[in-house]
């Protein structure tokens, strides 16, 4: 392929994109930039403070429980706050707990201020996932998705090279570089982003629309298994911070082999992201995500038959392709299946299913390994697969011909979105939960 076609394909892949989006994409990447917490929280409690792990298990613990109660929480404020305000107000927060963490020295204290930088720090995503889904038009969001997920990526890859010599310096000054950093995120939020959660019609309020409640979502069956299936998709791509290091350690490979295998993904996502999803945008959702499913399972379940590191960086390539297509596709599908005045909560129970995924893929991990050996866990892995690849198939059955009106009002709604939300009302638009498959 020519410089020109790169330049041209390039131009492609980022172009027809709000203004806003693109300020979002930039809170972002600096948000990911100062991700130190969730990077060093372990070794700082080890090396740093000399704390035993079973105490560190339950730090880790309680930041993901912090995120999974957050997740609800947060959802019902993006739709009765507004985006702006929730998103506001979860980066100020965790910028405050992260420089607090920093300071505390106490087990109790440590271990309380962890919960709630698990709260702050998840509280943003829903907001950011539903403003994303109400600026960019439907044809877009696969598309916005991706180049999301590229800058979460970019700039994790940065700031665990950056924060590594950080840490050799000072521990303090990671968890202040990662609280200034936050910041920043929320004056870019507070002085670009205009609130845009989609304003009620005349038409809407004197029909007496019912409001989207959480026990909407629940009896939204389609969506809640959309919900059970990312759940499964997350234990597996988690057993690559998980099982993956657990198992190369009790084959007797170095820290330094592990970083050297999970870097691949890293590095897969940075120069593959755009060019697959430029490839998979407008294909069918519910091929890629049979498809991924089955490659993610089986591509850690050959990780059993990982003897040496380029080995094991063969599997991590296969499920990382199995990522770089899972994650803007399903990422798209909730949007899709969200509806327009409800998005907050639903994308607020779609990040629970990430936040409890957390909680138990160190469990089953930990387990699998001690008890059976790390051979069941890879075997485990390629079952959730298999079980997640049928559940799309069968969940998606009929989607688009169900949807047809729904996206073409959506169209209609998103070409407003472009302009500040606040200025211009969204057109009418149903907003009835989809039908329960």
């Amino acid at each position: 392929m020519s410089a020109a076609s790169l330049r041209r394909a390039a131009r492609e892949s980022v172009s027809g994109l709000p203004r806003e989006f693109w300020w979002l994409w930039t809170s972002t990447l600096v948000n990911r930039l100062g991700a130190f917490v969730a990077t060093f929280m372990t070794l700082y409690l080890t090396l740093e403070r000399g704390y035993s792990a079973s105490f560190v298990g339950l730090v880790v613990a309680l930041h993901g429980l912090g995120g999974v109660v957050s997740s609800i929480v947060a959802g019902v404020l993006t739709d009765r706050l507004g985006r702006r305000p929730t998103l506001m107000a979860a980066q100020a927060s965790t910028a405050f707990s992260v420089a607090l963490l920093g300071f505390m020295e106490h087990p109790a204290a440590i271990a309380a201020v962890a919960l709630l930088v698990g709260m702050t720090s998840n509280a943003s995503r829903p907001a950011v996932q539903a403003m994303m889904a109400d600026i960019v038009r439907p044809e877009d969001r696969v598309r916005a998705f991706a180049l999301n997920y590229w800058a979460i990526n970019l700039g994790f890859a940065v700031s665990a090279t950056v924060a590594g010599f950080v840490a050799e310096y000072s521990y303090l000054a990671g968890f202040l570089g990662e609280a200034a950093m936050t910041l920043v995120c929320a004056v870019l939020v507070y002085v670009k982003l205009p609130e845009s959660r989609p304003v009620r019609t005349e038409a809407e309020k004197a029909a007496a629309e019912p409001e989207v409640g959480l026990g909407t979502v629940l009896r939204d069956g389609r969506f809640m298994g959309v919900v059970g299936l990312s759940f499964l998709i997350s234990l597996i791509f988690m057993q690559g911070s998980f099982g993956l290091p657990l198992a190369m350690g009790a084959a007797g490979f170095s820290t330094a082999d592990y970083g050297l295998v999970i870097g691949v993904n890293g590095v897969l996502i940075v120069l593959l992201q755009i060019p697959v999803t430029r490839f998979i945008e407008h294909r069918d959702p519910q091929k890629l995500l049979v498809v991924s499913a089955l490659l993610a399972g089986y591509g850690f379940g050959l990780t059993a038959f990982g003897g040496s590191v380029w080995s094991l960086a063969l599997t991590v390539c296969v499920w990382t392709l199995a990522e770089i297509v899972n994650s803007p596709t399903q990422m798209g599908l909730v949007a899709r299946l969200s509806p327009l005045h409800g998005r907050g909560r639903y994308q607020g129970m779609y990040t629970l299913s990430w936040a409890v995924a957390s909680l138990v893929a160190p469990l089953m991990a930990g387990f699998a390994i001690q008890h059976f050996g790390a051979a069941w866990l890879w075997g485990s892995t390629a079952v959730l697969g298999t079980m997640a690849a049928a559940g799309y198939w069968l969940l998606m059955r009929g989607l688009s011909e169900g949807d047809a009106e729904v996206a073409e009002a959506e169209v209609a709604q998103a070409e407003v979105a472009e302009a500040p939300a606040s200025e211009q009302p969204a057109p009418e638009q149903p907003a009835a939960a989809p039908t329960a498959a």
